[in-house]
């Protein structure tokens, strides 16, 4: 392929995923853009249960069930002429693990927070995963259209908890019930919210505040303190900075109404522009840059059942570099082995298809009998490297779990294996009796994990929580001074752990073993 041909299919793609704590709108605004792009006719909330209508971006029962997002899932579309790639990740604490994965495989990156609670716990979380790897951040404030937070206050949360610089964008012609619209600071237009009929906008021309028609849209003394609003944020406010934009060390920032779609046409139009296209990434051998003709990607996530009536399982790669062909020869660097991507496929949630190509920024599941594990690069035969492990998180909440029907062992022992090669869980065997013991990050995966294994699997289990909170990889396994409370164990690759009840367990196990090197 021409370089010119590829550096033109990788500056129409955008790659990103969105982050929010739960109930901030996240999947809302997911269904949203989806329905403008035209990839569905009518958008879903995560809350239509009783409507028979699930989000689109929730695939998984337990998903449409609880109205939460579980697992990250990927949609593939086309708006306004770009190949969006949405990554939408489970916002719910417990599934932080498969998000952190996640967010390394995007280029940029959409926060929603909710106007009335500001910054939340989760944000953080995620907020500094995204910081941690300088991504660019886009700030979209939801539910204005309710009351609110000061508009002004929401910023300084921004910035003093999550110590980025804002930029507002837009910004809102007041709130809940007086909720007017927005004034969007960039084209100088006012977007005009009315719950009853659609919603338009209209350009002020010179910035000018007294036309008859934002007189008519908008109550005197709202657009008295709008016009002294923008004078200020004008004067004294920060100014728009695309390097600390591209550094994630600003954020632009938009109000507006997931739920209604107000204020995101705007947004979309505003990230679009702004938003950087697939980024290169550091290798082992150096940084390879997205127009690099030798093909190259990693895999991100491993899911298993899709489809269960195929029990197929779905590697997720991210192309970084090349063009992906179908049935093209790759090489794993982890395995040292060639492998045919002979069964490429495109995503929108549940859904996917066949494709023949893809380029730098999209998002492949290649069917995987075994051969791919979270973390592995694959690249063209000519330079090989590695793009390095993606992290991997401690457990903090620890189980014992059997089947409860003997005779389904079989089943028992390879839905234990296929879900743990997910990432989800992570799986531990005693070093006397051969008990399994699962570790997570979350508690609610346990429920999530017991549900898989009954639907998917045909197992029902017995599982016996345990009181331990943290693990430690040990050096060694022999002649252990070992509290009988705690817990000595074997991972999947055979390598010895000990899983203590408390950190005092641990201090303890240090003083009593201070030979013994102890690893995360």
């Amino acid at each position: 392929m021409k370089q010119p041909q590829l550096e033109e299919e990788i500056n129409k793609r955008k790659t990103f995923a969105i982050i929010s704590h739960p109930d901030a709108g996240k999947t809302t605004l997911t269904e949203k853009i989806l329905f403008l792009s035209g990839a569905i006719r009518s958008a879903g909330t995560v809350k239509s249960r009783k409507s028979g209508k699930y989000a689109t971006s929730d695939w998984m029962e337990m998903e449409k069930q609880r109205g939460i997002s579980i697992t990250s899932s990927v949609m593939q579309f086309t708006y306004n002429d770009y190949k969006i790639n949405i990554l939408d990740t489970p916002g719910h604490q417990d599934f932080s693990e498969d998000t952190y994965r996640t967010l390394m495989a995007v280029d940029s990156v959409v926060m929603i927070i909710d106007a009335a609670k500001g910054v939340e716990a989760q944000t953080k979380k995620l907020f500094k995963v995204c910081s941690d790897r300088g991504i660019p951040i886009f700030t979209f404030i939801n539910k204005m259209d309710r009351q609110g937070r000061d508009p002004f206050e929401l910023l300084e949360d921004i910035e003093e908890v999550l110590g980025i610089q804002s930029f507002p964008m837009n910004w809102p012609i007041g709130m809940g019930n007086s909720f007017q619209g927005v004034y969007d600071r960039i084209v100088h237009k006012i977007h005009v919210y009315d719950e009853q009929r659609e919603h338009h906008s209209f350009k002020l021309e010179n910035d000018d505040f007294s036309g008859n028609e934002i007189k008519q849209l908008v109550q005197p003394e709202q657009l008295s303190e709008l016009q002294d609003t923008i004078s200020l944020l004008d004067e004294a406010g920060d100014s728009i900075d695309m390097e600390s934009i591209k550094q994630g060390k600003q954020t632009p920032v938009f109000f507006g109404s997931a739920i209604s779609t107000f204020g995101i046409p705007a947004f979309m139009e505003h990230f679009l522009e702004l938003a950087p296209a697939p980024q290169g990434r550091e290798s082992d051998e150096g940084y390879i840059e997205p127009s690099d003709e030798d093909f190259s990607g990693f895999i991100f996530k491993i899911q298993a059942n899709m489809n269960p009536a195929h029990r197929d399982r779905i590697a997720f790669m991210r192309i970084c570099s090349g063009k992906f062909n179908k049935g093209m020869e790759a090489w794993n660097n982890r395995t040292n082995k060639s492998v045919k991507l002979a069964q490429g496929q495109q995503f929108f949630a549940a859904s996917r298809g066949n494709i023949d190509e893809a380029y730098p920024g999209d998002i492949v599941g290649l069917y995987d009998p075994g051969l791919y594990q979270i973390g592995d690069t694959l690249c063209g035969q000519k330079n090989t490297y590695s793009y390095g492990k993606l992290p991997q998180f401690p457990p903090e909440h620890f189980a014992k779990v059997r089947a409860k029907n003997a005779m389904k062992q079989k089943h028992f022992y390879k839905g234990v294996a296929q879900l743990a090669e997910e990432g989800a869980v992570q799986v531990y065997k005693t070093a006397k009796m051969e008990e399994t013991i699962l570790g997570v990050v979350g508690v609610l995966q346990f429920e999530v994990f017991e549900q898989r294994l009954k639907s998917e699997y045909g197992v029902d289990l017995d599982i016996q929580h345990l009181p331990h909170t943290c693990a430690r990889w040990v050096s060694e396994d022999k002649n252990l001074k070992l509290d009988s409370t705690n817990y000595l164990v074997h991972d999947a690759l055979g390598k010895p752990l000990i899983i203590f009840e408390s950190d005092f367990a641990l201090r303890w196990f240090k003083d009593k073993n201070p030979n013994i090197e102890l690893q995360l």
